[in-house]
């Protein structure tokens, strides 16, 4: 049973009398779990649905649309699957008392990897699991591998009873099932020998696995630094350089760049970033894999959209870490704008200098930042720094940012969405 949160007006579901509330029950017989079963079984032009109003009422809907016609209904959020892992470097157990209880969730939730990219570890699957990704065909899946070998892997996720990664995928494969993988790089565990043999066992699944990125593990000051460290420059370089040759060789067989590093990756081994055409479309942007190349490609295309800035004083709000690689993106928007861009790097004052991340700066941090700054005209925040609810981490609102600060503040993307209005003269 799935409950219904909104109906959209002049829409299927309210002609039907669905309304927020109604409990979408079955489809043609098949009880429904969860948006997942909601979205495949009703995706004919014909079904049967069961429902329950919100006075009790059962009610049979025999359904007859076009499929290009949705129902118009949202749906109460997933339940999210919880992590069984307990990895020395997990996000969530770096994080200080205190904050928002959701923070504190550990998801490993195979649904949020298909839907909206989630690295998941598919170690907590069960048999209908298994059935619901083949029958539905819940394809790419974004998969943590970190190491193929069983022992290693175990050790990393403290989970002695992970199931084997390399049958894992092989099985989905010969169902069909495509991946994104990524190995988060633990230095004097999964890196070297173990990060060289976790690369060939993954490549030699040929299509099934689509690219492999490797991200540095990064820790809070809150994170179990007794069990875990942060790489060296020279351990960063050697895994570039592992990356480097993989990549080489997928080009020559495939045509595909298959392997990548994390932008942090080539920041701290004090390297150039590639080029943004190794890229193979930016499958893992948003793991911080290709960040930097990706936002100059967007501004390079949407550069004639962007009038009206000649002159203006814009600041850029960002973490320290892209705070070192931002000049790269800001020289040719301030071409293509005429707009005089200054770089705010922010330290994280919640998490401690080490975490590095736009996302993750806290509210306080930005406001501290931007007091006085009214020699700007308008500055620029990355919009993955507040959730839905336009919360930050610290649980401050944008809104009272916005109102205690004396510039007007725009969230970003990719710069291009945030520029499109100049602001008021």
């Amino acid at each position: 049973m799935i409950k219904v949160t909104a109906v959209r007006p002049g829409s299927i579901a309210e002609e039907l009398g669905l309304v927020p509330g109604s409990e979408l029950v079955s489809i043609d017989g098949r009880e429904l779990e969860d948006f997942l079963d909601w979205e495949f079984l009703s995706a004919e032009e014909r079904f049967l649905l069961h429902a329950r109003q919100p006075d009790g009422t059962e009610v049979e809907f025999d359904i007859e649309r076009p499929l290009e016609e949705g129902m118009g209904l949202s749906l109460e959020p997933v339940r999210i699957r919880r992590c069984a892992n307990r990895c020395d470097f997990c996000f969530v157990d770096g994080l200080p008392e205190g904050l928002r209880e959701v923070l504190y969730i550990r998801d490993d939730d195979y649904r949020l990897s298909f839907r909206y990219g989630n690295f998941a570890t598919l170690t907590n699957l069960k048999p209908r699991d298994v059935e619901r990704i083949i029958e539905y065909r819940l394809s790419p899946l974004y998969v943590s591998v970190h190491a193929t070998d069983p022992v290693t892997r175990r050790y990393l996720l403290r989970n002695p009873t992970a199931p084997e990664i390399i049958p894992q995928l092989r099985f989905f494969a010969e169902h069909g099932i495509v991946f994104h993988t990524q190995i988060v790089m633990s230095p004097g565990v999964n890196d070297g020998p173990v990060l060289e043999q976790t690369l060939r066992d993954l490549y030699e699944f040929g299509d099934a696995v689509m690219g492999c990125s490797v991200v540095p593990v990064g820790l809070t000051e809150f994170s179990k630094h007794h069990l875990v460290r942060e790489p060296s420059t020279a351990e960063c370089r050697a895994a570039i350089a592992l990356i480097e040759q993989w990549s080489a060789r997928a080009t020559r067989e495939r045509g595909l760049h298959w392997a990548f590093g994390a932008d942090e990756l080539y920041m701290r081994a004090d390297v150039d970033l590639p080029p943004a055409e190794i890229y193979d479309g930016f499958d893992q942007v948003e793991n911080g894999v290709g960040a930097v190349r990706w936002l100059q490609q967007r501004i390079g295309e949407r550069a004639g959209e962007l009038h009206g800035w000649e002159g203006r004083r814009v600041g850029v709000a960002t973490g320290t870490a892209m705070g070192r690689l931002m000049p790269q993106v800001l020289e040719p928007l301030a071409r293509a704008t005429g707009a005089d861009f200054q770089l705010i790097p922010i330290e994280n004052s919640l998490f401690g200098a080490s975490v590095t991340t736009a996302g993750l700066i806290p509210g306080v941090a930005f406001q501290r930042a931007l007091r006085g700054r009214d020699d700007l005209d308008l500055v620029l925040l990355p919009a993955e720094s507040i959730n839905d609810d336009g919360l930050f981490m610290d649980s401050m609102s944008a809104e009272l940012l916005e109102a205690s600060v004396p510039v007007e503040i725009r969230f970003s993307r990719d710069f291009a969405d945030a520029l499109q209005a100049p602001v008021a003269a």
